[in-house]
C-alpha cells in the first residue's frame, strides 16, 4: 500500500467518525505522538498510549460538529486538517479548534503524528 493509498483511507475512516477505527488499523505498536502542548500526554509512545489519549479526549470534551479535510500528501508524510466546534467538560467555554495533524508513514503504519493548533 502506498503513502497516498493509506492516507486517503485513514483520512476516510476519520470523516466517517471512526477515530477509534481509523488507529486500530493503521497505527503502529511502536507510533509516537506529539502534542503541541505540556503535560503527561504531550509525547504517547504505543499504539495503547495513544488510544488511552484519544479516550480521554472524548470522555472530557463534548463536540458539536467536526469537519476532516485532506489528506495532503508529501512522500512518506501526509497532513489532515481537523475543525472541531468543542466545548471542554473542565471549562464550559465552547470553541473553534483547528488543528493539523502531520503522518509519518513506514511499512505500511503511521509510526509518528504530530499536532499544531491554530490559536486564536
Amino acid at each position: 500500500m502506498t503513502t497516498l493509498e493509506l492516507a486517503k483511507d485513514f483520512t476516510n475512516i476519520l470523516k466517517n467518525g471512526d477515530h477509534e477505527g481509523a488507529g486500530a488499523k493503521y497505527n503502529s505498536d511502536a507510533i509516537v505522538s506529539y502534542e503541541a502542548m505540556e503535560g503527561p500526554m504531550a509525547v504517547c509512545r504505543g499504539k495503547d498510549a495513544v488510544k488511552a489519549k484519544g479516550e480521554w479526549w472524548q470522555a472530557n470534551h463534548d463536540v458539536h460538529g467536526a469537519n476532516v479535510e485532506g489528506p495532503y500528501v508529501n512522500g512518506d508524510q501526509f497532513v489532515v486538517r481537523f475543525t472541531m466546534d468543542v466545548t471542554p467538560k473542565a471549562t464550559g467555554q465552547r470553541m473553534t479548534m483547528d488543528e493539523v495533524g502531520i503522518y509519518t508513514v513506514q511499512d505500511g503504519k503511521i509510526v509518528e503524528e504530530r499536532f499544531c493548533y491554530l490559536e486564536a
